[in-house]
């Protein structure tokens, strides 16, 4: 039976309760009423329920583009009220690829001999985090394989540590999240402890039989301890949690509404649902074959995406470099709101002395440009690229951010952190064009700062910077 305050994984997310939602969307994608009253309602900034988002979904299926244009006018619409034109930016950190799991789709799948498995040394990690640093980056999504034995839980805290410590020149990593198997509610204190951000796992799939066949063998084959993962972080006291689907796996449609069950089981059981939301889609790496999984289409991933911005209009959105430049500037405008950049998905592939000709890499990344690049792009359009982590600082996490989101007051803070994140990039590690890109939308942007106190501290703030001061917040 269906109970979104169950803590048992086959009662939150329920398999009869998707399939009737999934049902009940057919019957409804041709009534106009219906249609009309989800629309009017996600324009309000309320975000939809588990069931209007399958109503959506089944628009997208039947190729109803008067809806999905009002759905991308709607999602377009929230992103600017919310999150304006600022872009989050991150890069993931892999310490090491060694796995005792068998997943089907992932490169480091135990049995894949071609994998050459390496594991970062503590002073391998410092080289990393002076490379990411020297591309100006502050915020991490530390990646590993699940293997208890060569990567033991204290590794990954004398990691973070490492991490934490490393001061180079002008950089500091400020914001550290985790994405790491499913572990116990002790190991997600020790996390917390150790000053994490964001806790990450994605769900794969929502579809049991389908998580199981694509996990034969390994700890992650069990669905219920992976997919109650979350409760037992948030049990803990990590109150941002990320949560994702990999499209491909299955049935699109299915795993969207497992996920908008899993958003509701957290906010009820909670009081908060996810920080983040991933959407990664299959993509080639070692030893897998992509004919074997069924692709989702850029249209409909397009459409997809636009839907969940409607349905969890503040909650933060990610795409990955696993995505083409020409996906991503696409997706940018539908809603996300999180973007990796000049990423490497291989283990001590950022250091020059680390690369290796050998591959270590979970899997291949599509949009190669430099982070120099991507920012130049950005500024150039009007984006602001921030690496802001302030909120995770100032303890503006779980329910404290989301009231000040829902409240529309968070954009008196994001908005001059952006622009002072992004002065300290433009300063100490743009070329020279980007620089003049970026100095250009700043002074444009000031502007928009609507609170008059707040605009006079962010300019005096600017100055200070320029002076060769660091790290300002709100």
């Amino acid at each position: 039976m269906f109970n979104s305050k169950s803590k048992h994984a086959e009662e939150f997310i329920s398999d009869e309760e998707i399939l009737s939602s999934l049902a009940y969307a057919k019957q409804q994608k041709d009534n106009t009423q219906v249609l009309d009253e989800i629309l009017k309602q996600a324009e309000t900034f309320q975000g939809l329920d588990y069931r209007q988002v399958a109503v959506l979904l089944e628009c997208v299926d039947a190729q109803n583009r008067t809806v999905l244009d009002e759905i991308h006018r709607i999602a377009m619409k929230i992103k600017q009220h919310i999150y304006g034109n600022r872009i989050v930016f991150f890069a993931p950190l892999y310490l090491a690829n060694h796995c005792v799991n068998s997943c089907r789709y992932c490169g480091y799948h135990h049995s894949n001999c071609q994998m050459v498995r390496k594991k970062l040394t503590q002073e391998e990690i410092e080289r990393e985090i002076i490379a990411l640093q020297d591309m100006g980056h502050k915020r991490l999504a530390l990646e590993t394989g699940e293997d208890p034995i060569n990567i033991p839980i204290d590794y990954v805290l004398e990691s973070i540590q490492t991490i934490y410590n490393v001061k180079h020149k002008n950089g500091a990593i400020r914001r550290v999240n985790v994405n790491i198997a499913a572990t116990t509610v002790e190991n997600y204190r020790k996390l917390k402890e150790a000053g994490i951000g964001t806790y990450i796992l994605f769900q794969e799939t929502y579809h049991k039989p389908t998580y199981e066949y694509m996990h034969p063998a390994g700890p992650k084959h069990n669905y219920s301890y992976h997919t109650e993962a979350m409760d037992r972080a948030m049990e803990a006291g990590i109150d941002d949690v990320g949560i994702g689907v990999l499209y491909g796996l299955y049935d699109w449609k299915y795993d969207t509404v497992g996920m908008m069950l899993h958003v509701k089981h957290l906010e009820d059981t909670f009081g908060v649902g996810p920080h983040t939301i991933s959407l990664p889609r299959m993509r080639f790496a070692s030893d897998v074959d992509l004919g074997d999984y069924q692709r989702v289409p850029d249209q409909v991933f397009y459409d997809i995406v636009a839907i969940l911005r409607c349905a969890v209009p503040y909650t933060g959105m990610i795409i990955s470099t696993r995505e083409s430049k020409e996906n991503r500037r696409e997706l940018l405008r539908l809603g996300i709101s999180q973007l990796s950049g000049g990423s490497c998905t291989g283990v001590g592939g950022y250091a020059e002395e680390d690369k290796q000709e050998q591959d270590t890499s979970q899997f291949k990344v599509d949009d190669e440009r430099s982070l120099d690049e991507i920012m130049n792009e950005l500024c150039k359009t009007g984006y602001i690229p921030s690496f802001c982590t302030a909120c995770y600082r100032e303890g503006r996490t779980g329910d404290r951010f989301m009231q000040l989101a829902k409240s529309g007051q968070i954009c008196n803070v994001c908005q001059p952190n952006a622009l002072m994140t992004l002065k300290e990039y433009a300063i100490d590690y743009a070329s020279e064009e980007t620089r003049e890109f970026a100095e250009k939308l700043i002074q444009q942007e000031i502007s928009n700062i609507q609170n008059e106190e707040i605009r006079a501290k962010t300019i005096e703030n600017l100055k200070q910077i320029e002076s060769g001061n660091r790290d300002f917040r709100f």
